[in-house]
C-alpha cells in the first residue's frame, strides 16, 4: 500500500511537473493556494518555482512582467520566512535582476553569498557579468571577473566572448590581449559568436593604431619558447591596419593564407605526470586495487614503448556483420605498421576474455605466445576496464595512443577536459583500413590553439565537430607591412617541453613520435594464458 503524501509532498510534486510542461501560470496558482493553506514550505518550493520564474521562456513577452513579479514576490516570502538560500536560489534571483536590468543587485546578491554559507558557481556570476557586459558598464564587469578569481570560478567562452567583445567595444586594447590569452587556455578553438568579435576588433580602426613599431624579435622569439610556444604574452606587435582571412592549416602546419608555419606545443611534464597520477587514482577506485598497482609497476619497468595500441578497438573495427567477429589479422596489421616505421614494437593492451580468439587456431596461437614473451601484449583482467590499462600507458609513458575511441565515456568526463583535449590532440593516432591495409592518421604536425607569431600575427581556430583537421578554418590576421621582422616564416618551429623523466619527445620524419634514449631489453609480459 503506498504512503498517503502531506500536502508539502503533493505540491512538491505538482511543482515538478509544471517544471516539466514549463507551466508558470499553474505554479503560481498552486502556491497561491499553499499560502491560503497555511502550508510549511521549504527551500525545495520556493526554488521550484524561482526555476519557472527564471527560465528563459518565462522571461519572454509576453510573460516576463508576470515572471518578474511573482519571482520576486516569491524570494521575499521566502527571506522574510528565514529560509536559507541555496545556489540556485541565489542563480535564479539573479537572472530575474538581469531580466530586470539590474545587475547591480543580481552581484550584490552574489557578494552576499560567502555570509549565507553559499559558494556562487560560473551560472550565478553570469547574469550579472553578461548584463554589465552588454550596457557597457565595463569597469563594473571587470569587477565581476575579479570576484569570480577571488572565489576560484574559471571563465569559460561565453563569458570570455562578452568580455571581449565589450572590451573591443570601449577600446581597451591591452584587455582585448589579456582575454585572447585567456580564451587561449581554455578553447581549442572558438564557436562562430567569438570568431565574429575577433573579427570586428581586427578589422576596426583602434586595433590599426595599438601596438609598438619596433621590436627585438629574438627576445619575442625567445621569451615565446620560454612560454611553451606559439604564443609570448608581450602584447600588440606592429602598427597599421590588419588584414584577417578565413583559411586553412596545411599537414605540414604553413598557413594557406599568409605561409607561415604553425607550431607544435608540446604538454608540459609536470601538468602530464599530474594527469597520470589522477588517472590511477580513479581507475584504482573503479578496479581491483592489486590488479591495477601490478600493472602501474609493470609500466614503471618497461618504458620503452612508443606506441599504445588499443588491441579490443582495432579487432572489433566494422565487424558488425553476420560473420564478423574480433579480427586478429587487422590487429596485427597495425602492429606490423607501427614496427615498420619505427623499428619498434607497440604495446597492445587487450582484456583477457579477447585472448581466446587467439587460441582457435596454431597460427595465432603461436603470435600470442610470441608477443607474450615479448613483451608486447599485455592482457588485462578478468572483470576490469582495459580503457583504463592503455590511457594510463600512454600518459605515463608519453606516447602514442593508437585507437578511434574518442573517449567521450563517463569515465573519461572524470578527468576534466582542457588538458585531456590537448593531450588527445597531441597524442591520439586514428585509423582506417583499405583492402586489409591499415592507415595511420598521426596527430597533426601543428597544436590547435590560439597562436602568436613572434612578428604580431594571429592564428585562431574555429570551432569544427569535423574530426579531419584539414578542413578546419582558421582566421588568418596579420598586418603586411609587419609580417617582413620575422624569420618564422616558412620555417619550421617544433617547442619541446623541458626534459621529461623519459628523454621527452621529438618528432621523427616517418611522423612517429620518438623519445630520445636507448631503450633496454623488455621483459616478458606478466600475463598468462590460463
Amino acid at each position: 500500500m503506498k504512503k498517503k503524501r502531506t500536502p508539502e509532498t503533493q505540491l512538491q510534486y505538482e511543482l515538478g511537473t509544471c517544471s516539466k510542461q514549463n507551466d508558470l501560470k499553474k505554479a503560481i496558482s498552486l502556491y497561491n493556494s499553499a499560502l491560503s493553506q497555511n502550508l510549511r514550505l521549504s527551500h525545495h518550493h520556493f526554488n521550484s518555482i524561482l526555476h519557472l520564474c527564471s527560465s528563459p521562456e518565462s522571461l519572454s513577452s509576453p510573460n516576463k512582467s508576470f515572471a518578474l513579479e511573482n519571482g520576486f514576490r516569491v524570494f521575499e516570502h521566502m527571506q522574510s520566512n528565514k529560509i536559507p538560500p541555496t545556489e540556485a536560489t541565489i542563480t535564479q534571483v539573479a537572472r530575474l535582476a538581469a531580466a530586470k536590468n539590474d545587475p547591480d543587485y543580481a552581484f550584490e546578491l552574489i557578494k552576499c553569498a560567502r555570509d549565507k554559507g553559499v559558494s556562487p558557481r560560473l551560472r550565478t556570476y553570469g547574469p550579472a557579468l553578461l548584463k554589465y557586459c552588454e550596457n557597457l558598464r565595463i569597469e563594473e564587469a571587470y569587477g565581476v571577473e575579479e570576484h569570480m578569481k577571488g572565489n576560484g570560478v574559471k571563465l569559460e567562452e561565453g563569458e570570455l566572448s562578452a568580455l571581449l567583445r565589450v572590451s573591443a567595444e570601449v577600446g581597451r586594447e591591452e584587455k582585448v590581449y589579456e582575454y585572447l590569452s585567456k580564451l587561449r587556455g581554455v578553447v581549442r578553438g572558438v564557436s562562430e559568436e567569438t570568431a565574429g568579435v575577433v573579427e570586428k576588433w581586427f578589422q576596426g580602426a583602434k586595433a590599426a593604431e595599438v601596438g609598438v613599431e619596433a621590436w627585438d624579435v629574438g627576445k619575442v622569439r625567445e621569451v615565446r619558447e620560454r612560454c611553451g610556444g606559439g604564443w609570448h604574452g608581450m602584447g600588440w606587435l606592429g602598427k597599421g591596419p590588419w588584414e584577417v582571412k578565413r583559411v586553412k592549416i596545411g599537414y605540414n602546419g604553413v598557413c594557406c593564407g599568409c605561409g607561415e608555419r604553425l607550431v607544435c606545443v608540446d604538454i608540459d611534464c609536470g601538468e602530464t605526470e599530474r594527469f597520470a597520477q589522477s588517472i590511477a587514482g580513479l581507475a584504482m577506485e573503479r578496479e581491483i586495487k592489486s590488479d591495477f598497482k601490478s600493472f602501474m609497476e609493470w609500466i614503471d619497468s618497461h618504458s620503452g614503448y612508443e606506441a599504445i595500441v588499443d588491441g579490443a578497438n582495432i579487432g572489433l573495427y566494422q565487424q558488425n556483420f553476420s560473420e564478423g567477429g574480433f579480427s586478429i589479422a587487422q590487429l596485427e596489421a597495425v602492429v606490423m605498421e607501427l614496427y615498420t616505421r619505427n623499428k619498434r614494437w607497440p604495446l597492445v593492451v587487450l582484456h583477457k576474455k579477447r585472448l581466446r580468439a587467439f587460441q582457435e587456431n596454431p597460427s595465432s596461437q603461436k603470435l600470442l605466445e610470441e608477443w607474450l614473451s615479448q613483451g608486447i601484449l599485455y592482457a588485462t583482467p578478468s572483470g576490469s576496464n582495459d580503457d583504463w590499462y592503455w590511457l594510463y600507458a600512454a600518459v605515463k609513458m608519453k606516447c602514442l595512443l593508437v585507437t578511434n575511441d574518442e573517449m567521450r565515456d563517463h569515465i573519461f568526463e572524470l578527468l576534466g577536459s582542457s588538458f585531456f583535449l590537448q593531450w588527445k590532440e597531441r597524442h591520439q593516432v586514428h585509423y582506417t583500413f583499405g583492402k586489409g591495409v591499415p592507415n595511420l592518421k598521426m596527430p597533426p604536425t601543428y597544436s590547435i590553439l590560439i597562436q602568436e607569431s613572434e612578428n604580431g600575427s594571429w592564428h585562431i581556430p574555429i570551432a569544427s565537430e569535423n574530426t579531419d583537421e584539414l578542413s578546419r578554418s582558421w582566421l588568418c590576421i596579420t598586418r603586411p607591412s609587419s609580417f617582413s621582422n620575422s624569420s618564422n616564416s616558412g620555417e619550421s618551429m617544433h617547442i619541446t617541453s623541458k626534459n621529461c623523466s623519459n628523454g621527452g619527445h621529438h618528432s621523427s620524419g616517418n611522423g612517429v613520435a620518438s623519445l630520445t634514449g636507448k631503450r633496454k631489453e623488455r621483459d616478458p609480459s606478466p600475463s598468462r594464458l590460463d
